[in-house]
């Protein structure tokens, strides 16, 4: 299994880098097709009567739509789908605290459960879009690095130390451990990104806030695609990826992360 993810990501990663250097409006049409393999998985969580098929192509062409608007730079429309975003993780870590203390509040609703599919999808496309054509590509690859990082030093850490259970409840194998590995890894990244973009005391200090704040974000994307899977009974989104599982186990974390990174970023240019 370990072989099989690292092989994957040898091969990926330097895909994605080379895909983000390229420009906003590509970069926009593979996130896009991404977004609609994820929503064909997601399909799959709601089970039911929701056919995969054409829930992917609804998100499809929701997500056609809201290119249509980025391009007519409706940015307030936009901004309007971001902040839902982060709401929706509000609630969203309600949701897994409650389960965690034994009541379920997640709907067994397929159609809520495809309409939450929109509220974890699309903010978070939208978030990558913006960041990459206000911010710069290499703002992307470090949001990527970033969760990366934090999977990366969850996962070492969790098998070498791992204990203390974080959500038995939700997902057996996540530990305190894993949390500290995770927030150890991105602290270092994000120390390393600091410095490379020279900035000022008080950026630093919010900037780190806000990874640490990002990082905890993709934690809570990872629990609460574990909680929807345990509900349907299943480990993984899809087979699509050797040793990694589905899209959605891919992109999981990065679903939550990206909004919250985004709007922070938005907010720290009040402070520069």
């Amino acid at each position: 299994m370990l072989k099989q993810r690292l092989l994957t990501a040898i091969i990926l990663i330097p895909i994605v880098v080379w895909v983000l250097s390229l420009s906003t409006q590509t970069v926009a049409y593979v996130f896009m097709g991404i977004v609609v393999l994820g929503a064909w998985e997601w399909a799959g969580l709601c089970g039911g009567w929701i056919k995969r098929n054409l829930y992917a192509f609804v998100v499809a062409l929701v997500l056609l739509m809201l290119y249509w608007f980025w391009q007519q730079q409706l940015t307030s429309e936009l901004y309007v789908l971001l902040l839902a975003g982060c709401l929706w993780w509000i609630l969203a870590l309600y949701w897994v605290l409650r389960y965690q203390q034994g009541q379920s509040l997640v709907p067994t609703s397929p159609f809520i459960k495809a309409l939450l599919g929109f509220l974890i999808l699309l903010p978070a496309w939208m978030a990558l879009l913006i960041l990459h054509k206000d911010y710069g590509w290499h703002w992307v690859v470090f949001l990527l690095v970033l969760i990366w990082a934090a999977d990366s030093g969850a996962y070492f850490a969790g098998r070498r130390w791992g204990s203390r259970k974080l959500a038995d409840k939700i997902s057996p194998g996540k530990t305190w451990e894993g949390v500290a590995g995770a927030l150890l890894m991105s602290l270092s990244v994000s120390l390393a990104y600091a410095f490379y973009q020279s900035m000022s005391l008080m950026a630093f200090f919010l900037f780190m806030l806000l990874c640490l704040l990002t990082v905890l974000a993709s934690i809570l994307g990872d629990l609460l695609e574990s909680l929807f899977k345990r509900q349907m009974n299943i480990k993984d989104s899809g087979q699509i990826l050797p040793g990694h599982g589905g899209i959605l186990d891919r992109i999981d974390s990065l679903t939550s992360a990206a909004p919250i990174f985004v709007t922070g970023l938005i907010l720290l240019q009040y402070f520069r």
